[in-house]
């Protein structure tokens, strides 16, 4: 790379991801999905047991659908309430990212987001029912608002007690009846002003903020983002920001997981509804089909080629150290040991492999080769197609792996022995020199 192109590029590139990577909302909204994380794997669990492809041939066709209505209610209390989660999670972690108390701010946000949110559904053809809340304003459909509410109800709610408007209570008062006093004003205030909202937006507009937000906001939003030429740009943006030292997974994904979270959700209601996928790009395309073959860059492809293609002693050495942690998908020791950050001989390849890679994924996926992911959430450690299989539940999902990464091993190649080379020649001289050096 030249160098006045590569000081330029820090320069604008460095401040702008350091101030993503410590906004403290995309580090609070990054927190609250890492809360309903585990949550969602039980969900997925339940999900790849119930839809195991091989169980309509060792089950009848009733005892199949009694287990599905016994596994069901599992996904549809993790994964499907999804939202709740999460809004609980800004409202807290906002609140004490200020220091002021988290498991109230986290209430108070979830409490707002309840006042916006119609208790009724409608069911065609029949009078509507009230007092019960439709699933998916808790899970994919009301993800947007959600966040949108428990951001505006932490701020409320911090600046109320930070500018003191609280009730205090003597010293002798047991502390958990003390912040329940202390907090009464900040929620009153907070919850007000949703109250508010939601009598402005239903009796004056005839609607509610849940569809307001859904076809203004999130719908075109998840639109642009289910695009490979917006996936690639995500892909391409990570990449230049590690490359620079920086963890531009991180910094992506806190922009982006809102959009890919949304989408996951919308597949995994579409597939245990009908058994169709609706969306090819999700959280899961972007985990299992990049980071989940050997880490950010799909560097498990380079551990193989070191060790099998190179001779340098050196690179071989980093290969076998990154070989272990690379097939759970943490390849930090080749990134800073090869290395890849700030190594201009190799950001080619380290650039262009995960894009070619995911849209010859995206392609295989959209011409219907290989079924999508169906939204079941597979932990980031699991390995390489053992996790593409989990993800689409399809042993073609595994393969289009093995498949993706040839294709990386092939676009390294080149460039890795160029450095194997140069490494052969210095360890050659260095070796000549001790050997001087002892005689």
């Amino acid at each position: 790379m030249n160098g006045a192109l590569f000081e330029k590029l820090s320069k604008v590139l460095v401040p702008v991801a350091g101030k993503l990577n410590n906004s403290r909302y995309l580090q609070v909204l990054r927190d609250a999905f890492m809360l309903a994380f585990p949550l969602t794997i039980f969900g997925s669990i339940a999900v790849v047991i119930a839809n195991l492809p091989f169980l309509d041939k060792i089950m009848s066709e009733s005892s199949l659908n009694m287990l599905k209505d016994m596994l069901g209610v599992a996904p549809n209390a993790t994964m499907g309430v999804m939202t709740v989660f999460v809004v609980f999670g800004i409202g807290y972690y906002l609140s004490k990212s200020y220091e002021v108390e988290g498991i109230f701010g986290g209430a108070i946000a979830l409490a707002s987001f309840l006042l916006l949110t119609p208790f009724v559904v409608q069911i065609e053809g029949k009078e509507a029912v009230q007092g019960v809340i439709p699933l998916d304003r808790l899970g994919a459909k009301g993800m947007f608002l959600g966040m949108i509410t428990a951001f505006i109800a932490g701020e409320i709610y911090r600046k109320v007690v930070q500018k003191n408007i609280t009730i205090k209570m003597p010293a002798g008062v047991p502390p958990a009846v003390a912040k329940s006093f202390a907090a009464l004003i900040p929620a009153v205030v907070t919850l007000t002003f949703f109250l508010v909202v939601n009598i402005i937006v239903t009796q004056m507009f005839q609607t509610n903020m849940h569809d307001v937000i859904y076809n203004v906001v999130q719908a075109p939003l998840v639109g642009l983002g289910s695009g490979i030429i917006p996936t690639l740009i995500a892909i391409f943006v990570a990449q230049i920001l590690w490359f620079f030292g920086l963890h531009g997974q991180i910094i992506i994904n806190s922009v982006m997981d809102p959009i890919w979270n949304t989408l996951s959700l919308e597949n995994l209601n579409a597939y245990t509804q009908t058994g169709e996928v609706p969306h090819i790009v999700s959280k899961q395309f972007i985990e299992i089909y990049t980071v989940g073959m050997g880490g950010t860059g799909m560097t498990l492809a380079v551990i193989f080629a070191i060790l099998l293609f190179m001779k340098s002693k050196q690179m071989k050495q980093v290969a076998k150290l990154g070989l272990g942690p690379g097939i759970f998908n943490v390849n930090e020791p080749i990134i800073f040991g090869l290395p890849i950050v700030m190594n201009p001989l190799v950001i080619v390849p380290w650039i262009l492999a995960p894009m070619i890679v995911t849209l010859v994924t995206y392609l295989a996926m959209s011409s219907g080769l290989v079924p999508p992911p169906n939204g079941v959430a597979v932990p980031w450690t699991v390995p390489i197609f053992i996790n593409g299989i989990m993800a689409t539940n399809s042993l073609a999902g595994g393969l289009l792996q093995l498949v993706n990464f040839l294709i990386v091993l092939v676009i390294w190649f080149p460039f890795l022995k160029f450095i194997d080379r140069m490494n052969l020649q210095k360890e050659r001289e260095e070796e000549q020199a001790s050997a001087k050096s002892a005689s």
